[in-house]
C-alpha cells in the first residue's frame, strides 16, 4: 500500500465516522423532518466511504472510478451539512470531513 492510499484510507474512514455521528445526532434533533436530506446523505456518504475504503485497502483496479463517485457523494453530503453548520456542530464537522475526503478521492480519481 502506498502512502497515498494510506492518506485516502484515513480520509475515507474519518468521513464515514463523521457521517455516522452526524446521522445519529440529526435523528435526535427536535425537527427531524428538517434534517431528512442531511440524514439521507449522511447514510449514503458513510456507506460509500466505507466501501471505497475497503477497495483502497485491496488496491482495487476500480479504485479510480469508485473514488470519483465517492468524491461526488462526499461533496453532496458536505453541501447539505453546510446548510446546518451554523446551528449544529456535528453538521459542521461532517461538512469538513466530507470536503477533505472529496479532495483525497479526487487525487486518486
Amino acid at each position: 500500500m502506498t502512502q497515498h492510499h494510506q492518506e485516502l484510507i484515513q480520509a475515507l474512514h474519518d468521513c464515514a465516522a463523521a457521517c455516522n455521528y452526524c446521522f445519529d445526532q440529526c435523528l435526535k434533533e427536535d425537527n427531524v423532518k428538517m434534517m431528512a436530506e442531511c440524514i439521507r446523505l449522511d447514510r449514503e456518504c458513510a456507506d460509500t466511504c466505507a466501501f471505497t475504503e475497503q477497495a483502497a485497502m485491496r488496491d482495487s483496479s476500480h479504485l479510480p472510478q469508485l473514488a470519483k463517485f465517492c468524491a461526488d457523494v462526499c461533496e453532496a453530503c458536505g453541501d447539505e451539512c453546510e446548510k446546518h453548520a451554523d446551528k449544529h456542530e456535528h453538521c459542521r464537522r461532517c461538512a469538513e470531513a466530507c470536503r477533505k475526503c472529496a479532495e483525497a478521492c479526487r487525487n486518486v480519481a
